[in-house]
């Protein structure tokens, strides 16, 4: 799950000259340092729901919630369980 959303951040989210100028991973800070804004949130919360075939409500689709690729595997995992 880890490199299935570091990849879509990657594809999405970056172009060459940001992948080579930053080593991200599970732990990159996403939103505070602008890598995902708050329209790509958007796109994202689609993603993760279609790509593991779970429903996120908005109120567990924060800023703080999506910070990280380990902060959003949490919240994934919370909704593929229950």
């Amino acid at each position: 799950m880890k490199d299935l959303i570091l990849d879509y951040v990657k594809d999405e989210y970056l172009d060459e000259d940001d992948l080579e100028d930053m080593d991200l991973d599970e732990n990159t800070p996403l939103i505070s340092s602008g890598i995902v804004d708050s329209f790509s949130m958007v796109s994202l919360k689609r993603f993760l729901e279609k790509k593991f075939s779970i429903s996120l409500p908005d109120e567990d689709a924060t800023p703080e919630a999506f910070d990280t690729v380990n902060k959003i595997i949490e919240v994934v995992n919370k909704h593929k369980a229950g």
